[in-house]
């Protein structure tokens, strides 16, 4: 998940200036300073007591795409060719570097596999910093570890530009797997390619692996195995992003929900020395990833997306130590367990002291008729750029009247011909921030519909077709011929998980805290000693990204409380 966007993270090591000419940086080409800066050997020899000095022949290896990386190097002889080798076994040369020079990039905080490799061209000595050092070195040596860590983003955000080191997704542009994939990668930060099945390239390959209509989308990891019409489970597994969890530790904090409010509880939580996992079904951000740009959240001026700040966030968490699991579903709490264990769809389970519950919610799915046939092929949940690019010059309509509806339509309306938007009220006033309502009036190609709402939607195999009103606008218009609709139409609580625990939950499913189920965020207790909850799954929450973070940050104080009550009654028992 990063955009950085953010997010959620996989591979080891850099790639170097572009030697390419078919491959710019585009926007980073400006920050090539900062994305391979030179060491000073001062410098260096103030990194040297987080690492050793290990030394490689001419023709080795250092590290190889698809396989964990063993840290950061930092070059003190010697010259690394660093390449990408893709799943079909083609090698691209990304950069050379020598002396001075440190290889790694943002997935090495986690012991993530590598999505480049690098080949020592003469003897190579250097001097390897292992995951859990190169996090107490950006932590320890603040200026020199914030010089390392923006150059580490920069290197994954230039992975991503170029699809270098991920897998190749091949299949049909509009099909809702093949969409659901690239959201998948895209929100999780990780490098891919994507070519439609009408490609030369797609045809022969589709050719060569003997795939069927029903095989498709085809995934071709970057070690070379090949996947038919996978799931995202399936996916994340084939690329290493799944971690070994050890069912025998037991955490301080477990969190689930990787969203604003988890991932602030992480930051906090870690960076006061707690031991923290974080668990999330599918990418971080939660709902507040899938904001194309949030303009009043404090300390962005200029606005940033929700990927981006996540991502951030999700990078922040690992700097810090904290183990984060994605894609990881928990199935249910065990309450009556001490300590409190989580167990995962996926098998196996987690034990932590305290659990908070940051789980979010979920999208809300309207009864219209129709709906079940077209999600994923023309109704979409969130705006990103893998649906704004299938809506390029399209008529879309759009159903929705809250933030998440307006940053849609703001950004929406930068790709589509026309944005069509349907709202129950009069207007906006009621449930969007002001400078929304202001941006949108500004927009000649959006078209608002007051007192508007959907009676049934109308397609074939392809996919959606139309848009059909219950009831007809004041100009006669019944229906909008259409390829693309995008609901906003609110959230449930995430929260089925917790059916069989003893948490009490409010009529609508969302989690009630504080004394007497007062929802005080004062107290971000539950029902159960130990468990906690934040965000939006929170009976009484604000919903702002705002807020998420600062409940984050509240809920850290109260474990500490916790844990230190546990600890009294713990030496009480002992003596």
């Amino acid at each position: 998940m990063i955009e950085i966007q953010e997010a959620e993270s996989q591979q080891c090591v850099q790639p170097a200036p572009p030697v390419v000419a078919d491959a710019p940086f585009s926007s980073l080409s400006t920050r090539m300073h900062q994305m391979f800066p030179e060491l000073t050997w001062e410098e260096i020899d103030r990194l040297r007591k987080f690492g050793e000095v290990q030394r490689w022949q001419s023709g080795e290896l250092l590290f190889e795409t698809g396989h964990i990386g063993p840290g950061m190097f930092v070059l003190l002889s010697g010259r690394v060719k660093i390449f990408q080798r893709d799943g079909l076994g083609r090698e691209r040369l990304v950069s050379e570097q020598g002396p001075r020079k440190f290889l790694a990039e943002v997935g090495q905080l986690s012991s993530r596999p590598c999505l480049v490799s690098g080949l020592a061209l003469e003897p190579v000595e250097a001097i390897l910093i292992p995951p859990v050092r190169l996090r107490a070195l950006i932590v320890s040596e603040a200026e020199l570890g914030e010089r390392i860590m923006r150059a580490l983003i920069l290197r994954r955000v230039s992975l991503i530009e170029k699809g270098a080191g991920g897998p190749i997704l091949v299949g049909k542009s509009y099909d809702p797997r093949l969409v659901s994939l690239q959201g998948f990668l895209s929100r999780n930060g990780h490098p891919h390619a994507v070519l439609n099945e009408r490609d030369e390239e797609a045809v022969t390959l589709i050719e060569q692996f003997g795939a069927r209509h029903e095989d498709l989308p085809l995934v071709i990891c970057p070690d070379g195995s090949v996947l038919r019409h996978p799931s995202d489970p399936e996916l994340a597994t084939c690329l290493g992003m799944l971690p070994e969890l050890d069912a025998s530790l037991v955490y301080d904090v477990a969190i689930v929900g990787a969203g604003p409010a988890g991932l602030a509880t992480a930051v906090y939580a870690a960076s006061e020395g707690l031991s923290v996992i974080v668990m999330d079904s599918r990418a971080p951000g939660g709902q507040a990833g899938a904001s194309s740009r949030i303009e009043n959240y404090l300390g962005f001026p200029t606005g940033i997306s929700g990927q981006a700040l996540a991502g951030r966030a999700f990078v922040q968490a690992q700097k810090f130590g904290a183990h984060v699991a994605i894609p990881v579903k928990v199935k249910t709490l065990h309450c009556d367990e001490t300590p409190h264990r989580l167990e995962l769809k996926c098998g196996g389970s987690v034990k932590a002291r305290s659990v908070v519950i940051a789980s979010g919610a979920v999208y809300r799915r309207p009864a219209l008729e129709g709906l079940d046939r077209f999600d994923g092929r023309g109704v979409y949940y969130w705006a990103s750029p893998v649906e704004a690019k299938l809506c390029k010059r399209e008529q879309i309509v759009l159903v929705g009247g809250g933030n998440s509806a307006g940053q849609a339509i703001v950004y929406l309306a930068t790709h589509a011909a026309k944005v069509h938007v349907l709202i129950r009220r009069s207007g906006f006033e009621a449930t969007m921030s002001r400078y929304l309502i202001d941006r949108i009036s500004s927009l000649p190609n959006v078209f608002v519909h007051p007192y508007s709402e959907i009676g049934r939607l109308d397609g074939d195999d392809s996919g959606l077709s139309s848009v059909v009103l219950k009831e007809p606008l004041p100009d006669g218009t019944t229906q909008f011929d259409t390829r693309h609709l995008f609901l906003f139409t609110g959230a449930d609580p995430n929260t089925e998980w917790l059916q069989t625990c003893g948490v009490q939950l409010d009529q609508k499913g969302f989690v009630q805290t504080g004394a007497k189920g007062l929802n005080s965020t004062c107290d971000l207790g539950t029902s159960v000693d130990g468990v906690f909850a934040i965000g939006d799954a929170r009976a009484g929450s604000t919903k702002r990204v705002a807020a998420a973070v600062g409940e984050g940050a509240a809920v850290v104080a109260q474990i500490h409380q916790m844990l230190a009550v546990t600890a009294d009654d713990a030496v009480a028992l002992g003596a």
